[in-house]
């Protein structure tokens, strides 16, 4: 049956219109598809097919049968914040957008669990219950627009993920439609040890490739009895990289510990949150402590006398909430305000021990240097995760490709010291080759074999998380035959 509205014969764009019910749930026009050629990471861009905004799992179960049943590749799309290239359509896929399922649908607080859609905004949900005491944990920069769906995908991290973990710690359960239509329930009441195979732990941080979430169980927290934030300037970045390692040497676990260096601070002061910090100073530390409000001044006193030993210029604590915000809002703006100083950029996403941070960091002003471009560096300090931030103009000839060997090389020297390349902003497109900086091809194989099992026609979001075929092919060959001959 024809959906009202609709003005093309092409059958499948009817057929999908159909399944929706409207033709205000389905973009099919070229205009209308601009938006949605990439997500966070721009360089590469590509068209899809049609975008459908179903209403409910029932919908997304029908539209992802009839996809697969009619050999239409597609994928599912939050907001469209992720950094890798995760929703960039690079087949001409019918992208299911899941920002219609935003509802929070119950609220457990004496489980101390929550189970929201997965177009449920991050920030919303600590919003939503933080007048009763809790909060929702993983609180990636982009919380503020990010859905909770899209977070489950990236396994994403933030600030605070050094003392409470990423995304795949706070899961509780998830019901996924798999690419063949079925839907599934993982997590046993909100119970994620269930006897068997982790499933949970494979579908978070499986960047849409296995599955599609639409509903979640997440864990919230109560809020702490006390927090207090520390901010320390620092004339060199060594001498702050060595206050972030005696920190943790000392017995203390912030739950956050963020740091920036010069071309860093000099975005943040030019954007939308200014706090004044020094224009000349090498690095800031930002640090934040919680918990029982009987020891926090205590650990305060011990992290401003470790910066005071690692010749920190200034450090103090901030005097109250309006000055802690402040601090905060002005560091969540970091991706976002290297705008405000360059026409482009490419954020990348390693992670170290945090013991190689002085070692990676002279190895990323090398590379800024060699390549001509700057690069600012943001991280996770306390986790060793890092956010070189490499500066171009894509008006200028050449300069794009420079920008993606260097963000490669930070990665290459990311893996050159026993870490790797993401933390949490995922693989998709951007770092697919840069998989085998980690990965031998024989693990490859066995991650794609995994892959197969859940997608075994590629419908599902293909060309995303792993290295274009090549030599991986020869060894999975290889590996077929010594198992069944």
């Amino acid at each position: 049956m024809a959906v009202k509205g609709i003005e093309t014969k092409d059958k499948h764009i009817n057929n999908l219109a159909t399944i929706v019910g409207s033709a205000r749930s389905i973009l099919y026009h070229m205009e209308d598809l601009l938006a949605y050629e990439c997500d966070g990471f721009t360089i590469h861009k590509h068209s899809p097919k049609a975008v459908v905004f179903p209403k409910d799992t029932q919908e997304v179960a029908k539209l992802v049968k009839y996809c697969s049943d009619n050999q239409l590749p597609f994928l599912a799309r939050g907001a469209g914040t992720g950094l890798s290239g995760g929703a960039t359509p690079l087949n001409g896929e019918v992208i299911i957008s899941l920002v219609k399922m935003k509802k929070l649908l119950s609220v457990d607080l004496e489980n101390r669990r929550a189970v929201v859609e997965p177009g449920y905004i991050n920030l919303k949900l600590t919003n939503s219950i933080s007048d009763k005491g809790y909060y929702y944990a993983p609180d990636p920069s982009s919380q503020s627009c990010c859905t909770i769906g899209g977070n489950v995908a990236e396994n994403a991290g933030g600030a605070h993920c050094l003392k409470y973990g990423v995304t795949t710690n706070h899961i509780l359960g998830l019901e996924v439609v798999l690419p063949n239509g079925e839907i599934i329930e993982l997590g046993e009441n909100g119970i994620p040890d269930a006897p068997g195979y982790d499933l949970l732990g494979l579908l978070t941080g499986s960047e849409g490739t296995l599955g599609i979430v639409t509903k979640i169980t997440v864990r919230i927290l109560k809020n702490p009895e006390g927090k207090k934030t520390v901010l320390a300037y620092f004339d060199s970045v060594a001498d702050g990289s060595q206050a972030v390692s005696d920190i943790i040497s000392a017995g203390i676990v912030p739950a956050a510990l963020e740091m920036m260096d010069k071309t860093a601070i000099e975005g943040v002061e030019a954007a939308a949150f200014p706090v004044g910090h020094p224009k000349d100073i090498e690095a800031v530390l930002l640090i934040e402590v919680d918990g029982i409000s009987a020891g926090i001044d205590e650990q305060i006193d011990q992290i401003l006398e470790v910066c005071t030993n690692r010749n920190v210029r200034e450090v103090r604590a901030a005097k109250d909430e309006e000055e802690r915000a402040s601090w905060w809002a002005n560091r969540k703006t970091g991706f976002g305000a290297m705008g405000a100083i360059s026409p482009d950029y490419l954020v990348q996403d390693g992670v170290i021990p945090r013991s190689k941070l002085p070692e990676v960091l002279n190895k990323i002003n090398q590379i800024s240097k060699e390549s001509g471009l700057r690069i600012a560096n943001i991280f996770h300090a306390g986790d060793g995760n890092l956010h070189p931030l490499v500066l171009f103009d894509a008006r200028v000839a050449g300069q794009t490709e420079k920008a993606i060997e260097a963000g490669s090389a930070c990665l290459q020297a990311c893996a050159d010291v026993g870490g790797t390349i993401t933390g949490e902003h995922g693989v998709g497109i951007e770092k697919r080759e840069e998989m085998r900086f980690v990965f031998k091809d024989e693990e490859i194989i066995a991650q794609t074999n995994i892959r197969e099992v859940f997608n075994p026609h590629n419908l599902l979001n293909a060309g995303k998380l792993f290295p274009t075929p090549g030599r991986c092919g020869e060894v999975k060959r290889v590996m077929k035959e010594a198992v069944f001959s």
